[in-house]
């Protein structure tokens, strides 16, 4: 079994311990100081790789000197929001200091993202289920009555939906970029509460299972005709500050732990769902495999990988072999983590959908999941959520 050891992809296990300020406003600080701006400046010379050519002879010197004099300003330990205004701007200036190897000096990492203490309003979305008219026992129908009854996921969804079946004489069938912008955007704005619900709820039929699985859209976000090489597209992710950062979060947060009774490193479930939900809509966006297992991961390959095929099987087998995530998953649809988002001993890890987790009614069409679906989507776009329908069918 892969060790999934954080440093295979650059990201050190143990962390500095980051309670630190918003890095735009320590960025902001840092500039207007005259003994800070310039070793910043020297700083991402040095990062974009080609400070030996931009500094002279002395570079490397010059490089550490500048590490070592801003590891004692605000900007060490500091993080940004997701999903923030400015959020590349932030990341950039987290990333100027936060890189693994700096022309072969070991650096300190702290974690992107700040913690996010959000709580989900089980009672709430429970009420609402109580409310239905269609049925108050099958979570996935319920998750998409609360959304619709929710200003901003109603409107996020519909916005998203719509990019993701929309033509485009330039891309084809769909355009990509707009459709994974407008998914980041839902992902990111709209509380787990509601997201969560959507992506991870129970399932004991395969139509449930594939309607779940098309949350995402994946004729658009995340399908192609081939599939490319994950490798070429983790570089991809992380030439991007915001790519790149989620996949950090998501390794931290979902890091399998052996010790742990939950298999999760940090043991916190929802910290591991919320990272996993980061990444849709990046080059390494993740989905259900199919719509009989729980089984996730990106639509890439390994089969062109040459030398580096470990390094590229490793890559997969954190979402494919993840015991965290999947307990992650699991305990969601069970409830085990309903109110702290902490695990308790959830049962095994399974890849099959399991009718003790589910809450699936049997009476519950295809034709009635599609109406709820249709009520969220103004007129203007029901050709093209005719689409959409047309894909949930089994």
């Amino acid at each position: 079994p892969c060790s999934h050891s954080l440093w295979l992809f650059g990201v050190p296990r143990l962390a500095l311990s980051a309670g630190g300020s918003d890095c735009l406003r320590a960025g902001d600080a840092c500039s207007g100081d005259d003994s800070c701006s310039p070793r910043l400046r020297t700083l991402r010379q040095c990062v974009a790789g080609d400070g030996s050519v931009k500094l002279g002879p002395g570079a490397r010197n010059q490089c550490e000197n500048a590490m070592t004099a801003l590891l004692s300003t605000p900007l060490r330990g500091c993080q940004c929001k997701r999903g923030m205004k400015r959020e590349k701007n932030c990341l950039s200036i987290y990333w100027s200091l936060h890189q693994s190897v700096l022309h072969g000096l070991s650096l300190v990492e702290s974690f992107p993202y700040e913690a996010e203490e959000r709580g989900s309003d089980y009672v709430r979305l429970a009420s609402i289920a109580a409310e239905s008219e269609v049925t108050a026992v099958n979570r996935c129908l319920d998750a998409t009555k609360a959304c619709n009854i929710d200003e901003t996921c109603q409107k996020l969804r519909t916005e998203y939906v719509s990019a993701c079946i929309q033509p485009s004489a330039r891309s084809g069938p769909c355009n990509r970029p707009k459709c994974s912008k407008a998914l980041r955007k839902f992902f990111d704005r709209v509380p787990p509460d509601y997201t969560h619900e959507l992506l991870f709820c129970p399932c004991t039929d395969t139509a449930c299972a594939e309607r779940r699985r098309q949350t995402v859209v994946p004729a658009c976000s995340y399908e192609d005709k081939d599939k490319p090489n994950c490798l070429a597209q983790l570089r991809v992710c992380k030439a991007d500050y915001v790519c790149r950062s989620r996949w950090t979060q998501f390794q931290y947060d979902c890091q399998p732990g052996e010790p742990s009774a939950g298999g999760c490193q940090q043991e916190n479930y929802g910290a591991c769902l919320l990272a996993y939900t980061g990444l849709i809509g990046s080059t390494i966006t993740p989905n259900y495999l199919d719509n009989s297992t729980l089984d996730v991961g990106p639509w890439c390959s390994c089969a062109a990988s040459g030398n580096q095929r470990e390094q590229c099987g490793d890559f997969l087998a954190f979402f494919h072999d993840n015991v965290c995530l999947k307990n992650a998953i699991l305990a969601f649809g069970n409830g085990s983590d309903v109110k702290t988002g902490q695990p308790g001993i959830p049962s095994p890890a399974a890849d099959s959908l399991s009718p003790n987790l589910a809450t699936t009614g049997p009476g519950v069409s295809m034709e009635t999941e599609q109406s709820i679906l249709r009520a969220q989507i103004p007129t203007q776009v029901r050709e093209r959520e005719r689409t959409l329908n047309s894909l949930l069918t089994v």
